[in-house]
């Protein structure tokens, strides 16, 4: 099996509600985050690629177009955008495009990491 990854960077802020008024999450906030999607396929296409990395540009576009610099919260329409559920969505939002895509990871910061693999 040949495997691929890419990996895509944005900032933006959100706030984890229901948790305690306390616990720093439940608090408007940000991150840098970093997004990694994987790629897989038994063969390789006849240029030699699982897929080439120029179609994952669409990706890049999404990311700095609708999400860089926002306020998830707004953009996701989710009261609890957590790094677990953007990595579904990301995923979701791959896989409609890529069928050879496989699992997505996000980090929230530099030692955290959430991914989503079905």
């Amino acid at each position: 099996m040949y495997r691929i990854t890419k990996e895509f960077h944005f900032s933006a802020s959100h706030q984890l509600h229901g948790l305690p008024p306390e616990h720093q999450c439940a608090r408007l906030h940000g991150h840098n985050y970093i997004v990694v999607v994987e790629l897989t396929a038994a063969d390789l296409n006849p240029h030699g690629f699982v897929r080439d990395y120029l179609d994952l540009a669409e990706l890049k576009r999404y990311i700095d177009d609708e999400l860089d610099h926002r306020h998830l919260n707004d953009v996701l329409g989710d009261d609890c955008v957590t790094a677990e559920r953007m990595a579904k969505h990301f995923y979701d939002w791959c896989r409609a495009r890529w069928p050879e895509v496989t699992a997505v990871k996000v980090s929230e910061t530099p030692k955290t990491w959430a991914e989503y693999r079905p």
